[in-house]
Order: structure tokens, then C-alpha cells, then sequence
């Protein structure tokens, strides 16, 4: 038991000396998220770019490109694919969105971003980082869309003026059979001579 934990003990104690070894710059851990829920054709599409710091000294000259939104698929609505960051700092990060309007429906893979930077401000060496991945995702068409969540307001009120004929006229056979009886059915008032 004792031997087991001298083990552990002594590996722990090279992987972080060896980790401190390592930490000889800056080093990027890059977020790709599709912020929509649903992704539909001829509506914006949210993308979220995050770039995390985790290093010990500033990413220099970081670039972001991201070259999987084809031309023929999506349209760039506002931001930019490709963006060149000066200095990200250490502990910090930093998020760039991009929005984009998908033009065709059907699936579509949603790959990763590439992101080059120096991990240091005397460093030539560029390093590179490749953002996480969304996956597959489904690009629905706006007639299925809107069919499935748009609140129909004409569609109800067509429904209601064709009811309201099948309403209307037993209501008022109704009205008028009840008005009839209550006439029948009240007392006269009788005068007394006194």
C-alpha cells in the first residue's frame, strides 16, 4: 500500500515538472459553437468563435480562418470567416461571432476552424490549433419551419369565420325560443281597487 502510494506520489511529481517544463509560452484551446437551436434556410445563423489563453505569456499575430462555410451553402451576413488578432494575453480569452444565412436546405457537416499564432513575442515558430467541431447538423427548409412554428393567425382566422355560421344560428334559434317563454312565463301585474 505504501509502495503503491510512493508511485503515485513520484509520477505526479515528474508530470508536473514536466508540464512546467512545457509551459514555455502561449497555448490556444479553440471553441466553435452554432448558437441557433435550429438552423433554417434564409435565416441568420449565430457563430460563435472563443479562443482561451491558457498559456503563460501573450498569442502573437493569431489568425482564424475558417474555410468550412462553402459559397454555395451560406451567405456571410455580418463578421468575418478569416480574422487577425494582434495579442491575446495569457488567462484571457477572446470571442468573435460570425453571422451566416444558409441558402440550400439538407445536411451539412460543420468541420473546425484553424487558428495559426506565435506562442511568444521572440517565438518565429508558428504553432496551430484546430477549434472543436458542431458535427452534422440539419439545414431545414423554411416551409417546413414555418409550418411547424409560425402561429397560423390567418389560418385561425379562416377557421374562425367558417365556424361561425354552425355557432351563430343555433345561438340565436336559441335566444329567440328562451326571449318567447320568458314573455309567457312572467305574471301580469294586476291592479287592486282599494
Amino acid at each position: 500500500m505504501l509502495r503503491r502510494f510512493l508511485f503515485l506520489l513520484s509520477t505526479l511529481i515528474v508530470a508536473i515538472q514536466s508540464a512546467e517544463e512545457n509551459d514555455g509560452g502561449a497555448r490556444l484551446l479553440v471553441s466553435k459553437q452554432i448558437l441557433n437551436r435550429y438552423i433554417v434556410e434564409d435565416m441568420d445563423v449565430i457563430v460563435k468563435y472563443t479562443l482561451y489563453n491558457i498559456g503563460s505569456s501573450p498569442a502573437v499575430n493569431v489568425v482564424l480562418k475558417d474555410n468550412s462555410f462553402s459559397e454555395e451553402v451560406f451567405k456571410v451576413v455580418g463578421g468575418f470567416l478569416n480574422i487577425k488578432i494582434p495579442r491575446i494575453p495569457p488567462a484571457t480569452n477572446v470571442t468573435h461571432i460570425t453571422v451566416l444565412k444558409p441558402i440550400v436546405d439538407g445536411f451539412y457537416n460543420f468541420t473546425a476552424a484553424e487558428v495559426s499564432y506565435q506562442n511568444s513575442d521572440e517565438s518565429a515558430k508558428v504553432q496551430v490549433a484546430i477549434s472543436s467541431e458542431p458535427g452534422e447538423g440539419y439545414i431545414v427548409a423554411f416551409r417546413d419551419y414555418d409550418k411547424k412554428f409560425s402561429p397560423h393567425l390567418l389560418d385561425w382566422c379562416a377557421f374562425a369565420i367558417m365556424t361561425f355560421p354552425s355557432l351563430a344560428i343555433p345561438f340565436f334559434l336559441w335566444w329567440s325560443s328562451k326571449s318567447k317563454y320568458d314573455s309567457f312565463s312572467k305574471p301580469k301585474k294586476s291592479t287592486k281597487d282599494n
